[in-house]
């Protein structure tokens, strides 16, 4: 009984240092950090959920022409809040390498078609609300 117990603790110490050294491999997308105060859902809910309401958006605009500030999840505002920009301060494509949409996709094997259709970068309009906060 008692070299059973030992097994059994041996193999959870084994299991759990392995899980450690794992993960000490895996490294984590980096991105640009947003430029908005607060997405409009939390982290872990964007997370897991952006691609429903992205479509339940598109869905919204397309089919009852929901636009404007009643489109909670509209892919324009991920865009403004979400895109990096260069030295010159020229909007960097959100899909482009080491961008922000690019980067978890990437990490998590998963294809972006969004942008064969929309924009990767603001336009200028939503540029200037984003830095003085006027429409």
């Amino acid at each position: 009984m008692k070299a059973v117990l030992i097994q059994l603790l041996l193999v959870g110490l084994m299991l759990m240092m392995g899980g450690a050294v794992a993960s000490d491999r895996v490294s984590l997308p980096k991105y640009p950090q947003p430029v908005g105060d607060q997405c409009v859902e939390p982290t872990d809910i964007m997370r897991r959920e952006h691609m429903n309401f992205i479509t339940h958006q598109r869905d919204e605009t397309v089919y009852k022409g929901i636009r404007g500030i009643a489109a909670r999840h509209s892919l324009k505002d991920c865009i403004d809040c979400h895109v990096g920009y260069d030295a010159q301060g020229r909007a960097v494509p959100i899909n482009s390498e080491g961008q922000f949409c690019e980067s978890c996709h990437n990490y998590t094997a998963v294809s972006i078609d969004c942008f064969g259709c929309h924009r990767t970068t603001p336009d200028e309009v939503s540029k200037v609300r984003q830095f003085t906060g006027k429409p």
